[in-house]
């Protein structure tokens, strides 16, 4: 890598996708996958859509020779694709079946943890996956150094065998520990989590 160091990047801001049918695709991605259409730039001169949602967007392009675009093939989860988080993967798979659209399931497993994954694909066949992904930790390789700046949830938790210096008041708890957002800080390795230690974090 040349000196400088990487590009300065923030986030990523939208993926684009080339289709024979912006109207097709357009009803796909709102009705299906829940985006919101947006207002694009009234300067571009070629038909297409801007959509927002989970914070990314997509951009739908016109191909101007839809029959040169390559049609449906069978659905390979080592295609290109792009991945969406769910709360419910019971749910997803009940959607899909009401809508008629078909998928494949696979399941992976790490240590123990296991993440479920549902493929499907758009109008154009291009892949889309459904994962619970997050269930799998973010652990940075032992050669590089990663900046984690979206944690989601809590993995496992230390009680904390010390009590506090100075109690704060009683308050109402239940039976059940809620997950906890929280933001790594690069000059603390162990999140407090209501009186708690984080012991391991997933970050998305």
């Amino acid at each position: 890598m040349a000196s400088g160091g990487v590009l300065p990047l923030a986030s990523l801001n939208h993926i684009s996708i080339v289709c024979s049918s912006v109207e097709e695709s357009l009803r796909f991605y709102m009705n299906v996958l829940g985006f919101i259409p947006i207002r694009r730039p009234g300067s571009f001169n070629f038909n297409g859509a801007w959509l927002f949602n989970y914070g990314i967007g997509i951009h739908l392009l016109q191909c101007e020779e839809p029959r040169s675009l390559p049609g449906k093939t069978e659905i390979n989860p080592k295609d290109n694709h792009i991945s969406f988080q769910c709360e419910s993967m019971v749910a997803v798979e009940r959607r899909l079946k009401e809508l008629g659209i078909p998928y494949i399931q696979r399941c992976v497993e790490e240590g123990g943890i296991y993440v479920d994954q549902i493929f499907f694909h758009d109008p154009d066949g291009f892949m889309i996956e459904i994962c619970n992904c997050d269930n799998l930790p973010v652990i940075p390789l032992a050669d590089h150094t990663f900046t984690m700046a979206a944690c989601k949830r809590v993995v496992a938790v230390k009680q904390q065998q010390k009590p506090l210096a100075v109690q704060a008041p009683p308050l109402q708890t239940t039976a059940t520990t809620t997950a906890a957002q929280c933001v790594p800080s690069a000059n603390k390795a162990m999140q407090r989590v209501g009186g708690e230690e984080a012991a391991h974090v997933s970050c998305a």
